[in-house]
């Protein structure tokens, strides 16, 4: 329990000081109107209050991604803490405030947009297409996983299409109905499961004060089949929400949309990846603490894995909020992912949101290929991990290439060489997504020898930063 406290007292450590530092640099002017103010619509820009917004923003990326991606990364050992902690204060949390933020400060442009202003016009084409399906990737997770818990857990003599079925038309209804009129009203009900859900893992790490293994047991690989799944690259691939994750960036741009001073963005967007790096640091524990006690538990799924903690640890009422705060936490981001698609499809268009009719035109084929592929994860042997290894790899590119692109901000409009902050973490997890691809079974990993493949990666990530410095122009004006 050691490395758990202390890891929770760095995540909180590093809001108070990396987080404050970074909105420093940033530079941040409570003068400046925002697009709530200047856009409003009624729709996606619609004013709202600070601690609404933080609400949103925490639901929106905290789906299954810290709670079963932390309980997969934990399967790695202790070297998942590691991650967890440094990924999240040096990478994921300001990934997502200065995605957020330039979002804020450029009309609340989706992130293909921002993209394409800092990266080039051929990358904002790529992006859009990519995000599209990357967003329909995360729809159909985020209704996977919480139509099976569901099902599992509270009607297993009702079939899992039925509550396919609710689930996508409460998606519906969110992605086309303004934001403040669903998402707004119903996300504190959401907020209380998700944070009770939390509570309730640790009162019972007081309570049964488990052996969790400590950081000093040693960083060596515990992965059930670890030869091969090295911990570089498929940890970080497996904990992407909670430490780092693109998904989050198109979320802060939606959330960008309805702030109403710049002074909110620390609280919004860097303290929400706080949260949720200790929601995944309190789930990656607890399974470290079961995987470690019975190595026949190595092979159950994140899912599974979640619904024997509950019910092993709580009475049945506990267990169920606890079960209930996982469901609420993936649906809080599918509907959000669905919405966000939707906006990139209009940007991408110049579709204007306003009538419904308009909202319809876009939103009924991305719910119909996402039906078909909710379909195929539900009816294939093996559906859900292939769709889950494609959506978790995507959605680590995506932050690669949103790292990438609020480092050419921050060197084109800051006088001080700040834009290190994000240049590391971009490299970082340029060579993990490569190197998953040169490495990893799904990719080229069963043809390559794993040396060359990790030289490869490391040949490509250096191409990438000889790009940046050629290419970028030093600051030339203040942002």
């Amino acid at each position: 329990m050691i490395t758990f406290c202390i890891s929770l007292a760095l995540l909180v450590l590093g809001y108070l000081f990396y987080g404050r530092f970074v909105d420093r640099v940033f530079g941040v002017d409570e003068k400046r109107p925002t697009p709530a103010q200047t856009m409003a619509d009624g729709v996606d820009y619609v004013p709202m209050k600070p601690w609404k917004l933080f609400l949103i923003q925490f639901l929106n990326i905290a789906g299954v991604g810290p709670i079963c991606g932390a309980i997969m990364g934990a399967q790695f050992g202790t070297a998942a803490y590691l991650w967890i902690v440094f990924g999240c204060i040096f990478g994921g949390a300001v990934h997502d405030y200065l995605s957020g933020m330039i979002s804020l400060r450029d009309n609340g442009c989706s992130l293909p947009e921002t993209h394409g202003k800092y990266l080039g016009n051929g990358v904002k084409q790529f992006m859009r297409g990519f995000m599209v399906l990357l967003m329909v990737l995360v729809g159909v997770v985020f209704v996977n996983t919480p139509a099976q818990l569901l099902q599992s857990q509270f009607t297993p003599n009702m079939s899992v299409y039925v509550w396919v079925v609710i689930i996508l038309a409460y998606y519906l209804i969110a992605t086309l109905l303004p934001i403040d009129k669903v998402i707004g009203r119903i996300y504190p009900i959401f907020g209380f499961l998700l944070m009770g859900m939390a509570v309730a893992i640790l009162v019972a790490f007081a309570i049964y004060q488990p052996e969790i293994p400590e950081i000093w047991s040693g960083l060596q690989n515990r992965h059930p089949q670890a030869a091969a799944n090295p911990i570089f690259p498929m940890m970080f691939i497996s904990i992407a929400c909670g430490a780092v994750s693109g998904f989050h960036a198109t979320q802060s741009t939606l959330v960008a949309r309805c702030m109403t001073n710049e002074k909110q963005g620390r609280h919004i967007f860097y303290g929400a990846m706080i949260v949720e790096g200790i929601v995944a640091l309190i789930w990656a524990a607890a399974a470290a603490y079961f995987y470690h006690s019975d190595a026949a538990l190595q092979a159950k799924s994140g899912p599974a894995m979640v619904g024997h903690i509950a019910n092993t640890w709580f009475p049945a009422a506990i267990a169920v909020i606890t079960i209930l705060g996982v469901i609420s936490a993936a649906v809080t981001s599918g509907d959000t992912a669905l919405r966000s698609a939707r906006l990139i499809v209009a940007d991408f268009m110049h579709l204007e949101q306003k009538s419904i009719s308009k909202r319809l035109w876009i939103a009924i084929p991305l719910f119909a290929v996402t039906g078909g592929l909710l379909v195929f994860s539900l009816a294939a042997p093996s559906g859900f991990q292939v769709i889950w290894q494609y959506f978790s790899w995507a959605n680590q590119l995506l932050a690669a290439f949103t790292l990438w692109a609020v480092t050419v901000y921050l060197r084109r409009n800051k006088t001080l060489p700040y834009y290190w902050m994000a240049l590391i973490p971009a490299l970082f997890m340029t060579m993990v997504t490569v190197s998953f691809v040169f490495v990893s079974p799904t990719f080229l990993g069963a043809f390559l020898p794993r040396t060359l493949g990790y030289c490869l990666a490391a040949v490509i990530t250096a191409g990438c930063l000889a790009w940046f410095f050629h290419k970028e122009p030093k600051a030339k004006t203040l942002g």
